[in-house]
């Protein structure tokens, strides 16, 4: 999983909201009953063809994050790689579309409706009749039953990640006949249909023995288009083949091998042929591309190895100086500015450095077989804003960091270049195609410099005032408490001071950058710290920039009032900015670093603190470590259910800390919650959308998290596999993948190549 994401449907989403007495919402966006369809912002990008176009067998080789610790999907630990397993070889009553939208599995599923609402919703579902368990027995109600008990919360002992409308089933019964399944809820419950997907047997769900274990290396019952045939921890490696039960349309391939590669490595891995399938980074994007057009190239005179042999194959297009260059320039060298001496090491040294730019354009030539297919990943990626203490607790603060960002400038930094669309995404429950899509940004409004000033005058941090070292020390070291912001949620300087006490006795082991220029963190991403903190305190105390902030050649002063510090009773206003340092990071460093530009010119200035990305997450991001922070989440096609944790207002639990559970901005109130829990219970589609729309209004308004874009999806894949790439909402087919047959042209697609 990438640094800036978080999981999915496995340990599901939510955030916080918003505060109710300062803020005037004005007239809620996206809330009147007019219930017009967006549309996907980008396609998805699979290479689609006919199924009489794809070749019958091969293996694909599919490059993943990670061998999945378990293949339960409902437990804590599942990852991507378990959604992907899950996806291929179990059942799923509903999957999403291009748009987003369940839509009925006829797989799995002939019919499936609520029957009655009065005095009790009851969904019946009518089964495909040949769908059957890889042992041969009928996939019917006893299945469903098992998996609701151990998903309903009411056993312990099972050790479930979720339970999301499960809890709210009454009872499992047989229909009719053995396919029918009578699904009855003791509460109404709007998003039923993301039940049963995926359904496990009741050999892994019936008890909390086979539940918790039975299911985490292996499934030894299966029902799709493939069964998993082996899981290798060693080589990293999980095995698909394709299933003889299985009903429906034949698998086109008779295997898929899932490889663990890193996602800094999966260049390699392409042009070595060890993955046909991959997303990557923008750097791999441009090495492809750039191979793909040497690759349109003719008439240059092959590249030869040092046994006069051509060093990558008949093809290649450039010559030694050119693949010396070519590789200088990716590797940021002079290929011309070889080393002077003359003597045995410098010798050696452009030996080495001509080995090198050989490999280098071996991989190219490799890398002119693929193609990258792009298209919008389901899912955004956001500013978060702690709420729970600081100067972040106070509303105002919040929006006015809000009103300082231009959304559409970091849209455009990030997708633009990948030719994607630039639109910065306005809403924190649905993207764009979905139906409970509709931008309320409008209650929070838009970038205004003015206005971001003016909300920070009135929350009392004034350019220029005096700043005391004491303070100017406590604004560096003080981190935060746990107490939930919003119309209630206001921390005591008492308990502001006890915890700022408690964290400055903490070694500081991270590496920080003070920086309010735009691009700062990115250019010197791996120097450590640029001076102590008494230093930053002695310059926040003179009014002066923090020190050892360095931004790149020729980037503008900031204006006139960003120089000095905004400040309020002797304290100056910075922000902790936590970022991941790893090397799959490079993007989110580059929007802090825009981010630090614009809040520097209404006088926020920020420091931003890298940190491993094995500790992001858990020790910072969930434990509330941070003032800003950017990460993602999924969408979801029921945002009633999964979104609502995100959103949900903290609680006091029963040890006095504060249970946050998904909404690690802490930023939360009633109203919000009352919405969510209204627009799970209303059985009406239209009105359910209605209070949702409702809800990321003021969810918009309290500025806990401001959405910025939809995250890319840039997929590497071989020119003449098909129906697989960059799939956007829509959730695979993997019967209908496979290589296309021999002299049959791939279809053009919308990946630009």
């Amino acid at each position: 999983m990438s640094n800036d994401g978080v999981g999915l449907r496995a340990v599901m989403r939510s955030v916080a909201f918003l505060t109710a007495g300062a803020l005037a919402v004005p007239a809620l966006a996206g809330c009147s009953s007019e219930d017009t369809a967006s549309k996907p912002l980008a396609e998805q990008d699979i290479a689609p063809a006919a199924r009489d176009q794809v070749a019958d067998g091969g293996t694909l080789h599919w490059a993943v994050d990670a061998v999945p610790e378990t293949l339960n999907t409902f437990q804590a630990d599942a990852n991507a790689t378990t959604t992907t397993v899950a996806q291929a070889v179990l059942p799923s009553m509903y999957r999403l579309d291009a748009n987003g939208r369940p839509e009925a599995n006829p797989d799995y599923l002939e019919s499936a409706k609520v029957v009655e609402t009065e005095p009790q919703q009851v969904v019946l579902y009518k089964l495909n009749q040949q769908a059957v368990w890889s042992d041969g027995r009928e996939i019917g109600a006893a299945d469903f039953a098992a998996q609701w008990r151990a998903l309903s919360g009411k056993d312990s002992a099972y050790w479930t990640a979720r339970n999301a409308g499960y809890e709210r089933i009454e009872k499992i019964e047989r229909g009719a006949n053995d396919l029918e399944v009578r699904v009855t809820f003791a509460r109404p419950y709007a998003d039923w249909r993301s039940l049963f997907s995926p359904l496990y047997p009741k050999d892994v769900m019936g008890t909390p023995d086979s539940f918790n274990d039975s299911a985490r290396k292996k499934l030894k019952v299966t029902a799709g288009p493939f069964l998993l045939k082996k899981v290798d921890r060693k080589d990293g490696e999980v095995t698909l083949a394709r299933s003889e039960r299985w009903w429906g349309h034949p698998a086109k391939l008779d295997e898929i091998v899932l490889t663990a590669v890193p996602r800094d490595e999966r260049t390699g891995a392409l042009a070595a042929g060890d993955v046909d399938l991959a997303e990557i980074d923008p750097e791999s994007l441009g090495r492809i591309t750039l191979a793909a057009r040497a690759g349109a190239r003719t008439g240059s005179t092959p590249l030869a190895g040092p046994d006069g042999l051509s060093a990558h194959g008949s093809g290649s297009n450039l010559g030694a100086a050119d693949a010396l260059r070519s590789w200088a320039v990716a590797h940021k060298d002079d290929a011309d500015d070889e080393e002077a001496a003359d003597d045995e090491a410098g010798a050696r040294a452009r030996d080495k450095k001509r080995e090198a730019a050989l490999a280098y354009e071996r991989q190219q030539t490799a890398l002119k077989g693929f193609e990258v297919r792009r298209s919008l990943e389901p899912a955004y990626t956001q500013l978060a804003l702690n709420g729970a203490s600081g100067p972040l607790a106070d509303e105002r603060v919040r929006r006015a960091v809000a009103r300082a960002l231009d959304r559409k400038a970091l849209a455009g930094a990030v997708l633009t270049p990948l030719g994607l669309p630039a639109e910065p995404v306005g809403s924190h429950l649905a993207l764009s195609g979905q139906d409970a899509y509709a931008d309320n940004s409008g209650a929070l409004g838009g970038q205004d410099t003015e206005g971001a000033e003016a909300l920070l005058a009135d929350a009392g941090w004034v350019h220029g005032g005096p700043v005391t070292k004491e303070n100017a020390e406590k604004a560096e070291k003080g981190k935060k408490g746990e107490k939930a912001a919003g119309a209630e949620g206001e921390k005591s300087d008492k308990e502001s001071r006890k915890k700022s006490d408690k964290e400055s006795e903490k070694p500081k082991k991270e590496s920080r950058e003070k920086s309010g220029q735009e691009d700062s963190a990115d250019s010197e991403d791996d120097k450590g710290d640029k001076g102590d903190d008494k230093q930053y305190a002695n310059k926040l105390a003179q009014g002066g920039a923090p020190a050892g902030a360095y931004a790149p050649k020729g980037t503008p002063a900031p204006a006139a009032a960003a120089t000095k510090v905004l400040a309020k009773n002797g304290k100056a206003l910075a922000l902790r900015f936590v970022l991941p340092s790893g090397p799959g990071s490079e993007t989110l460093r580059t929007v802090a670093g825009r981010i630090s530009s614009m809040l520097a010119k209404v006088g926020i200035r920020t420091e931003i603190s890298k940190v491993s990305d094995e500790s992001y997450f858990k020790d910072h991001i969930a434990s509330g470590e941070y003032d800003l922070a950017l990460y993602s989440w999924p969408a979801s096609a029921f945002p009633a259910t999964d979104a609502r944790p995100i959103y949900a207002k903290p609680v006091p639990a029963a040890d006095g800390s504060l249970n946050v559970e998904q909404n690690y901005t802490r930023v939360g109130t009633d109203q919000v919650d009352q919405l969510f829990d209204q627009a799970v219970s209303t059985l009406d589609a239209s009105a359910s959308r209605s209070l949702i729309r409702k809800a990321d209004s003021r969810i918009w308004a309290a500025a806990g998290s401001i959405p910025l874009y939809q995250r890319p999806q840039l997929t590497a894949a071989r020119k003449n596999l098909v129906n697989a790439g960059a799939f956007g909402f829509q959730t695979p087919v993997y019967e209908d993948m496979g290589f296309l047959k021999k002299g049959v042209k791939p279809a053009s697609g919308p990946s630009g190549n």
